[in-house]
């Protein structure tokens, strides 16, 4: 029997969900997440890849369930809803979360790094650097009576934010940082204490089969690992080029994240159903915004207290009316 369109549509988003849930275990292999912070986190630059891999934790949380539950030697990854729920505010599901410990300083690092396929905010319905404050103000706020007690605020860890975007144009190849910066605005006065708490990185890499390579060694790298090349050649490139081993888990999921790729092709999907697709998710993703403000508006919550948690004056008086 040949497939419906809505069969076909349904039987692509499941690959569309396998694929995406492949990439965040593929990015949370500890190769992967060394290569990250040596050129995108400054406090790690200086350190060699080896150093940098055992100073990574063993609490490699992915914010999904795992894609083969047979799948041996994951010990450092833990599928599961890597959440933070704070009264009122709705869930954050994060992509992935561990922590990181520089040796030399002796500091911990709270890290957390998202697999964005667009930061178009036509397409969002969002400006993605607002919600990338908004993940670091939680990974601080969360710190409250897991890493500090009271108010021993100097005990709080600094936290990173790291955003792979996946889909600017052919020169869009950039790495950017959001901090907090301190500025004297009257009088003479010399602050030396650091604000480098909180940062986000927003690591832009190209869609495309025919870009150039990136002067950038990261940016090459993510692109050639997340590409749809050919699992063999990737496995191949990544080895030489960038002197990964191949494990049987890195090995594993390069090849499943490249089959399933393969599969979506095969279906055909048109861009008809791929609009519609985008849009159908769209439209979950503002009624989930809608649905937060609801609760938050029960809760006798501000108007200005919801918009601090990222939603618009439109969105609430959306809400009211329907209320």
């Amino acid at each position: 029997m040949t497939d419906t369109n809505l069969a076909q549509a349904v039987e692509v988003i499941n690959y569309a969900g396998s694929y995406d849930t492949n990439i965040k275990f593929l990015l949370a292999d500890k190769q992967i997440l060394a290569r990250i912070l040596k050129y995108a986190v400054q406090e790690f630059k200086d350190m060699d890849i080896d150093a940098i891999m055992s100073s990574i934790g063993d609490d490699i949380d992915v914010g999904t369930k795992a894609l083969d539950a047979g799948m041996s030697n994951m010990g450092r990854i833990t599928g599961s809803n890597v959440e933070d729920n704070v009264p009122g505010g709705g869930k954050i599901f994060f992509d992935i979360r561990f922590t990181a410990y520089h040796k030399e300083t002796e500091m911990k690092f709270l890290m957390n790094i998202e697999a964005q396929k667009s930061s178009d905010s036509g397409k969002l319905g969002y400006h993605l650097e607002n919600r990338i404050i908004f993940y670091l103000a939680r990974m601080i706020s969360a710190q409250k009576q897991t890493e500090f007690y009271h108010s021993d605020y100097d005990s709080l860890k600094k936290v990173r934010s790291i955003w792979i975007c996946m889909d600017n144009r052919e020169d869009g190849d950039s790495i950017e940082e959001i901090s907090l910066e301190r500025n004297t605005v009257f009088g003479e006065k010399v602050n030396t204490y650091g604000m480098d708490l909180m940062r986000g990185i927003i690591i832009n890499i190209r869609g495309g089969k025919n870009r150039k390579d990136s002067q950038n060694t990261l940016i090459s790298m993510l692109e050639k690992l997340l590409s749809q090349t050919d699992a063999d050649e990737k496995k191949r490139i990544l080895e030489e080029k960038y002197g990964m081993i191949m494990t049987a888990e890195l090995e594993g999921r390069i090849q499943t994240m490249c089959n399933l790729s393969e599969n979506i092709k095969a279906l055909g999907v048109d861009e008809g159903m791929e609009k519609g697709m985008e849009k159908g998710m769209e439209k979950g993703r503002k009624q989930e915004r809608l649905n937060a403000i609801e609760r938050m508006v029960k809760a006798g919550a501000a108007k200005e207290q919801i918009i601090l948690f990222g939603y618009t004056e439109e969105e609430i008086m959306e809400v009211k009316s329907i209320l």
